[in-house]
């Protein structure tokens, strides 16, 4: 029973993380919420019994990913510009 509300809370945050990192304009914001689908989706592998790929996911996935695009965003402009 516990396991089935982790598992639902756990699709819950995938769905809002996902909809977060599509309108955030804060192109920071939108890296960070990206690095939380990702924690979230190693989490779900982890759920799902695959605790090899759950650690690859946290490590590159959630970890690198994020740090590289945080670095990129530091020698670019922030803000996302609206189009024309």
């Amino acid at each position: 029973m516990i396991e089935t509300i982790i598992h639902i809370l756990v699709i819950a945050g995938l769905i809002v993380s996902a909809v977060l990192v599509y309108h955030f304009k804060d192109l920071l914001a939108a890296a960070l919420a990206s690095g939380l689908f990702s924690f979230l989706i190693s989490l779900e592998f982890y759920i799902l019994q695959a605790p090899d790929v759950a650690i690859s996911q946290a490590a590159i996935g959630a970890g690198l990913t994020t740090a590289i695009f945080i670095i990129a965003i530091r020698s670019t402009k922030r803000y996302e510009e609206d189009a024309p």
